[in-house]
């Protein structure tokens, strides 16, 4: 049972922010990611195309975004599978992802952090997260007391897996949205 202060520390660490977004993008392109945020999904195929309408600039990097949506579960999983072969514990008794519930939510933040990159991804923002909401997350991942070596390890094998469903001239351009927040959860 989760106690009121982590429930509270969930609802507030949102980690993207689009305020660096309204110098470049119309309150139109924004809302659509706000919305998309709020639901915790990632941009539907139709957002997509809303969006190329309105950032024409845009079209590749949200063809890569929705590159990314289409194949997240087999790069989140193939991220667990690199954590599980270097932390084989971590799921069993005294691991720091046991029980199975604490398990499944670290995979769910995998979902979530990729859903995050993939939104700095598709408007061409690598500065994409929120101080306030990662202060927030970091809060709660040490109440939570979240082996941080194994979610950065993850997050490294997210962009691995990401990146290889990219050409490797694209892969460069790319890796600077995963750098980022890589860069930010090595400082909780």
């Amino acid at each position: 049972m989760l106690s009121d202060k982590v429930k509270e520390l969930i609802k507030k660490s949102r980690i993207v922010s689009f305020a660096a977004w309204e110098e470049k993008y119309p309150d139109s392109a924004i809302a659509i990611f706000q919305e998309a945020d709020d639901r915790g999904e990632y941009l539907s195929d139709e957002a997509i195309e809303q969006l190329k309408a309105i950032a024409p600039n845009c079209q590749d990097s949200l063809e890569q975004a929705k590159i990314l949506r289409d194949n997240v579960n087999t790069i989140v999983s193939q991220a667990r599978g690199e954590i599980l072969a270097t932390y084989p514990q971590i799921t069993e008794p005294g691991g720091g992802l046991y029980p199975p519930v604490r398990a499944e939510a670290c995979w769910r933040d995998f979902w979530h952090f990729l859903r995050c990159i993939s939104y700095g991804i598709a408007l061409q923002c690598v500065e994409y997260t929120s101080p306030e909401g990662l202060g927030y997350m970091k809060e709660l991942y040490q109440e939570l007391q979240v082996p941080l070596d194994a979610m950065v390890l993850g997050l490294e094998n997210l962009k691995f897996y990401s990146l290889k469903q990219f050409a490797t001239e694209q892969q460069a351009s790319l890796a600077p949205y995963f750098n980022h927040l890589i860069g930010e959860m090595k400082q909780f």
